[in-house]
């Protein structure tokens, strides 16, 4: 024992381990500061069109809707809250609310009103609590939070529109219109390709958005440069690098981020060939439900199976207890 003691109070003092990054809160945080950001700067200088109310109120209505919805589902779950556990971790709960919220109030405009915000911000934060999928054993939400209230609030409300593209840079002019977009893109694609691993999600979708336009452009009625001028908007790309490669609703292996990318560029086309608009938002929920669904018979697929193989033994051992002979093979496939 004393030689032991020795050894150990002897003994070299072993290296602290690394810290470990979580990348998912990295993420969030980048996202929060940049869209934020974003929307001061937008609205101080850049010339945004929604006024500094829609962004207080969905900031309020976000944080009122995200701690509502938890304590419900915590209480009916018998769990605890998320964010309880100190200020970071209540603060880390409110960062998804707070980023939708912001982008809601950015995109959305329904003119002088602001209870379009409410009503999107709200159905934004239910969404996650209400349409739910089994991934790797937990139910995860799978509809994109705020292209749901904003897609919800452009079906119910037909006479809200979207933030006009120009409002990104209407008060800027000469190179610097180059230097904002090519910036945010950028910082959107360090983003996504260190911290969420949606590269192959963001190149798919600008891949077969370009194809779906030179395709359209086949048709003499269809102009192919106005098919794929949306690539060249601001707004198309803050969509492509912060909005579609949300995190909690999209798939995590590359080539399944492949097939998201490509089907809702698919689905996209097929809401421009209907003349419909604001299909850009639309065909992201209609995926995000085809992929829930997906998940929901693949999960029930996988009980199943199990449940089959449980039975078989159980049937075998039943069946040849009483005589102790070999029980035939067509009467256990049976």
């Amino acid at each position: 024992m004393v030689a032991e003691e020795v050894l150990t109070r002897s003994a070299a003092p072993s290296a602290p381990a690394p810290k470990v990054i979580d990348k998912r809160v990295a993420a969030l945080k980048r996202f929060a500061i940049s869209i934020t950001v974003f929307n001061i700067v937008g609205r101080l200088w850049l010339g945004f069109e929604t006024s500094w109310a829609s962004l207080c109120v969905a900031l309020l209505t976000a944080y009122t809707a995200e701690l509502f919805f938890e304590f419900v589902d915590a209480k009916a779950s018998g769990r605890r809250p998320r964010y309880e556990g100190g200020l970071r971790s209540f603060v880390i709960f409110l960062l998804p609310g707070h980023i939708g919220a912001v982008a809601i109030s950015m995109l959305l405009y329904p003119g002088g009103e602001l209870w379009p915000f409410v009503f999107a911000v709200t159905v934004a934060s239910a969404g996650k609590y209400l349409f739910q999928a089994p991934v790797n054993g937990k139910l995860r939400h799978v509809l994109n939070p705020s292209n749901l209230g904003i897609s919800a609030t452009l079906l119910v409300f037909p006479w809200v529109g979207v933030g006009l593209p120009y409002q990104f840079t209407e008060t800027t002019s000469g190179i610097v219109d180059w230097i904002i977009p090519l910036a945010l893109f950028a910082s959107g694609i360090m983003l996504n390709s260190k911290l969420t691993g949606k590269m192959p999600l963001v190149l798919s979708w600008l891949g077969f958005f370009a194809l779906q336009a030179v395709l359209r452009g086949l048709d003499p009625t269809v102009s192919l440069v106005g098919a794929l001028a949306p690539m060249t908007g601001l707004a198309f790309l803050l969509f492509t690098t912060y909005m579609i490669t949300d995190p909690g609703s999209t798939p995590v292996r590359p080539l399944n981020q492949v097939a998201f990318g490509a089907a809702c560029a698919a689905c996209y086309a097929g809401f421009m060939l209907l003349h419909i608009a604001y299909g850009i938002f639309y065909s992201v929920v209609v995926v995000c439900a085809i992929r829930g669904g997906y998940l929901w018979f693949r999960h029930w697929r996988g009980i199943r199976t199990q449940r089959a193989q449980a039975s078989v033994p159980e049937a075998g051992q039943q069946l040849s207890a009483p005589t102790g002979t070999a029980v035939p093979a067509m009467t256990l496939s049976e």
